[in-house]
C-alpha cells in the first residue's frame, strides 16, 4: 500500500482529496484539510518534493545568474530570496565566475524544467543568445537589457547619475571626475551620458584623464584618486564614484594625502549602502531590494497569469559629510 493510500484509509478522504491537501490546493476545507494533515503527522509522512512538482507543472524554484557575489549585488539576492520565500520559491544561485559556457548552465536547467524562471543579475554571454531561452520561461534582468524579450526592472542611471552631479554642480564644484564600472554596461552609458549632457549645459571644465571606466572597489579607488591628484592638467575638485566602495576608497586615500574632504575634493558615492552611512558618504538612494522584489513579482505574474502591482520607484539624493 503506498503513502497516499494508507493516508486515504486511515483519513477516510479520497486519494485526490489527499492530493489536494498535499498541493495546497484552495478547494479544500479547512476541517478536511486539518484531518488529513494531523495523519501525515502521526506517520511522520514526508512529501515527495519531485511527485509535488510533476503534479504542479512547476519546481517552485527560480536560478539567478551572476558573475559573482559582491557586496554590490547581495541587497538584490537577499530581497529576491526573501520575497521569493514567502511566496513558497527556492532560490537557486548560478555563479558563472565570467565563463559564458558556465552561465549558460542555468538557461539549459530551465530548459530541463529543473527551474521555473530566472532572474538576470549580470550576464555575460550574448543578449540575443540568451533571449532565444525566453520560449521555456520566464527571464526577469535587474541589469538593463536591449532586448525586449527579456523584461527588465532597472532604473535608468542616467537620472540618479544626474542628481549627484546637479549636486555638486549646485555647490560650486565644477572640475568633476568620474569613477565609471563596467563600460560596456547601459548602467554606465547612462551615467556617461548624464555627465556629458551636464558638462554642456553647466560649462563644466572638461579633462578627460579625470574620467575612467572600470572602477569597482575600494582599492581601485585609492589608486585612483592618487593618480588624480597628479594629473598633468590640474586635478579635480569633485568626483562621483561607481558605488559606495570607490567613494570609500577615494575618502580614506583623500584623508591619507591631507587632502580636505569636502573643502577641496568632494566625493558622492552610488547606492547608499551602510558603508556611506558609517563614513559619511553623500550617496545617491539605489533602491535595490525594492527592484529585486519588482523582479520576483514579474516573474509570479508569468508563472501564474497574475499580474502583481510593480512598485514606483525613483532615485534619491542623501547628503552627508563628503559635500
Amino acid at each position: 500500500m503506498s503513502n497516499l493510500d494508507q493516508i486515504a484509509k486511515l483519513s477516510g478522504f479520497s486519494k485526490a482529496t489527499v492530493s489536494r491537501v498535499l498541493n495546497r490546493s484552495p478547494h479544500v476545507s479547512q476541517a478536511t484539510r486539518e484531518s488529513i494533515l494531523k495523519i501525515m503527522e502521526e506517520l511522520d509522512y514526508v512529501p515527495n518534493g519531485n511527485a509535488i512538482s510533476l503534479s504542479r507543472g512547476q519546481t517552485m524554484q527560480i536560478g539567478m545568474v551572476t558573475e559573482g557575489i559582491n557586496e554590490v549585488m547581495l541587497p538584490f539576492l537577499n530581497s529576491f530570496v526573501e520575497t521569493a520565500s514567502q511566496h513558497g520559491y527556492q532560490t537557486i544561485i548560478y555563479t558563472s565566475g565570467g565563463d559564458p559556457a558556465k552561465e549558460l548552465q542555468a538557461f539549459e536547467d530551465m530548459r530541463r524544467k529543473r527551474v521555473d524562471a530566472l532572474v538576470i543579475s549580470t550576464c555575460v554571454n550574448d543578449q540575443a543568445l540568451l533571449g532565444s531561452y525566453c520560449k521555456y520561461g520566464p527571464i526577469v534582468s535587474w541589469q538593463r537589457m536591449e532586448l525586449p524579450e527579456i523584461q527588465s526592472v532597472a532604473m535608468n542611471q542616467y537620472d540618479g547619475y544626474m542628481l549627484g552631479l546637479e549636486h555638486v554642480i549646485g555647490r560650486g564644484y565644477t572640475r568633476i571626475a568620474n569613477a565609471w564600472g563596467r563600460p560596456t554596461s547601459m548602467n554606465t552609458s547612462g551615467r556617461i551620458q548624464a555627465y556629458r549632457d551636464a558638462a554642456r549645459k553647466y560649462h563644466l571644465e572638461v579633462n578627460p584623464e579625470w574620467s575612467q571606466t572600470g572602477i569597482y572597489s575600494i582599492r581601485q579607488g585609492e589608486e585612483l584618486i592618487r593618480g588624480l591628484l597628479l594629473s598633468p592638467g590640474g586635478h579635480p575638485n569633485a568626483i562621483l564614484c561607481a558605488n559606495d566602495m570607490v567613494a570609500a576608497g577615494i575618502l580614506s586615500e583623500a584623508r591619507r594625502l591631507k587632502v580636505k574632504v569636502p573643502e577641496e575634493l568632494a566625493i558622492v558615492g552610488f547606492d547608499n549602502t551602510e558603508l556611506a552611512h558609517t563614513l559619511g558618504i553623500t550617496s545617491i538612494d539605489n533602491p535595490i531590494a525594492a527592484q529585486a522584489q519588482n523582479a520576483l513579482y514579474l516573474i509570479l505574474g508569468k508563472l501564474g497569469g497574475k499580474e502583481n502591482g510593480q512598485q514606483e520607484l525613483e532615485f534619491q539624493l542623501v547628503q552627508r559629510a563628503t559635500t
